[in-house]
């Protein structure tokens, strides 16, 4: 894998990947219901949904979180999803077709904004880390865009070139990642984000992850 000018996949985890949407709902309501705030529901969750993270709650809210808000509304939502992801399985085929895409000699990793040291572990229990050259989570605060990540994450991938790479995500700020680094994105409409707002990024769009691959195949072809 990783052999010069082959096509690189970098993936997204959480909505992507890892089928989370009851885990990160719930988390989002009990964040939420701090402020008193009503709960929301999925479809309403993705047509709201941005990053950087407290804007969603500007949405939500009618005004941006203070930060002593933000703080107390960060270690709700993620103990909460610390909780419940346990529940959460794979997305529907996402394990074979990790499996095909190295078996063909092509190379992918994961970048994840969540924490590092809790991510690692979940993809090692799912048994596949060795699909990848590289599984990577946030270090530091939550909340920003994934541009400045993908930046690094991509000058530790040997022989991995920037145009020959697709990102595959479920959000805006996943083809906006993308384009920071000269990578192509394929955005994929069972996470965060509805059809809607992801066709507005101007990228391909995509309701299955196998397609997601296809669409992957064809762009840098």
């Amino acid at each position: 894998m990783g052999k010069h000018g082959s096509a690189h996949i970098v993936w997204d985890w959480n909505g992507t990947l890892f089928h989370d949407n009851d885990a990160i709902i719930g988390a989002t309501n009990a964040a939420s219901a701090e402020l008193g705030l009503a709960p929301i529901t999925l479809e309403q969750y993705r047509a709201l949904y941005c990053v950087p993270v407290p804007k969603f709650y500007q949405r939500l809210m009618g005004r941006l979180p203070t930060e002593a808000e933000w703080e107390v509304m960060d270690e709700i939502f993620h103990r909460y999803y610390a909780e419940h992801r346990g529940r959460c399985a794979l997305a529907d085929g996402a394990t074979e077709l990790l499996a095909g895409w190295r078996s063909a000699g092509r190379s992918q990793s994961l970048l994840s904004m969540y924490a590092h040291d809790e991510l690692v572990p979940l993809v090692r229990g799912f048994g596949i880390e060795p699909h990848f050259l590289r599984v990577e989570g946030r270090v530091g605060p939550s909340g920003g865009s994934k541009a400045e990540h993908m930046v690094r994450h991509l000058r530790q991938l040997a022989d991995v070139e920037p145009g020959r790479t697709v990102v595959i995500g479920d959000a805006a700020d996943d083809a906006v990642a993308a384009g920071a680094v000269g990578a192509k994105a394929v955005l994929y409409t069972g996470g965060s984000h509805g059809r809607a707002s992801l066709e507005e990024v101007g990228v391909p769009v995509v309701d299955s992850l196998a397609e997601a691959v296809e669409e992957a195949e064809r762009l840098v072809a």
